[in-house]
């Protein structure tokens, strides 16, 4: 079976054709067999080609815990109408590669991989511990440079508990998310990236300060109220809308259109297009 064809039930809500480059692009994190697997930072396209219209948007999305770019495929489908998508996988997942512990290593890191970009990016977004990245990319920023916006899916400003008292599942989690045709060999670096990123969530306390309009959609959840707290004490203009479901449910077809309409929405209020 063709793998578009295996995609089509995960998929649900993904409404327009990916190209194959993002396709491929989207689980280079995923597989050892793809071209240019040393990479980081990866493009999965956008618009097409020629100039990028007026209102286009340069949006990069930073790994969840595990390193892996896959739980964004209808995000990037998504965001990819607005314009170039990219994404920065975690390292650890290829042979040779050591995975970072340490949230600030890699936004010191992933920071200057934006350098790369054909353009600066308006949207730097992420879930759980990629929210974190990328409002920690943010603050990395030249300051008199354009300040992209930030949309964190249910990420956490002080250490997430669940990372202490819940780590077995949450690698449990984590590791579950692979793809049945994963080798030992992957999941054995997949399962080392993960443990180095819960001990990275469990250790860090986000920046303080206003990195430019940031948007925080925040989980039900018994420390959602602690959660906003902790967000509102570093930025009181965050813009914190909920979502009525659990951490590892946001990308469910059922949950996704109620997250990409809060996208939508703080995009249209906060992302000018530009001149």
């Amino acid at each position: 079976m063709p793998r578009r064809a295996r995609l089509l039930p995960f998929l649900g809500f993904l409404t327009i054709r990916l190209t194959k480059n993002a396709e491929h692009g989207m689980f280079a994190a995923d597989r050892s067999a793809t071209t240019n697997t040393q990479s980081l930072l990866i493009s999965f396209g956008g618009r097409g080609k020629g100039p990028a219209p007026a209102d286009s948007l340069s949006t990069v999305l930073f790994h969840p815990s595990g390193g892996r770019l896959g739980p964004y495929l209808g995000l990037v489908g998504h965001l990819s109408r607005r314009g170039p998508v990219s994404g920065v996988r975690g390292r650890g997942l290829h042979p040779g590669e050591s995975p970072h512990d340490d949230v600030r290593a890699m936004a010191d890191l992933y920071a200057g991989l934006l350098s790369e970009l054909p353009e600066p990016p308006g949207l730097l977004a992420g879930w759980s511990l990629g929210g974190l990245l990328a409002w920690e990319v943010a603050h990395r920023l030249p300051a008199d440079g354009p300040r992209p916006a930030v949309v964190m899916v249910d990420s956490f400003a002080e250490p997430w508990s669940a990372c202490h008292t819940a780590r077995g599942q949450l690698r449990e989690r984590i590791l579950g998310g692979l793809p049945a045709t994963t080798s030992a060999g992957e999941r054995a670096r997949a399962a080392r990236t993960a443990d180095a990123h819960l001990t990275a969530s469990a250790a860090h306390h986000a920046t303080t300060g206003r990195p430019g309009p940031a948007l925080l959609l925040a989980c039900a959840s018994e420390e959602r109220a602690t959660q906003q707290d902790d967000w509102l004490r570093r930025d009181p203009s965050l813009d914190v809308r909920a979502l009525p479901c659990a951490h590892f449910e946001v990308f469910d077809a059922a949950r996704s259109p109620l997250l990409l309409r809060h996208v939508d929405d703080f995009l249209t209020a906060h992302v000018p297009a530009r001149p």
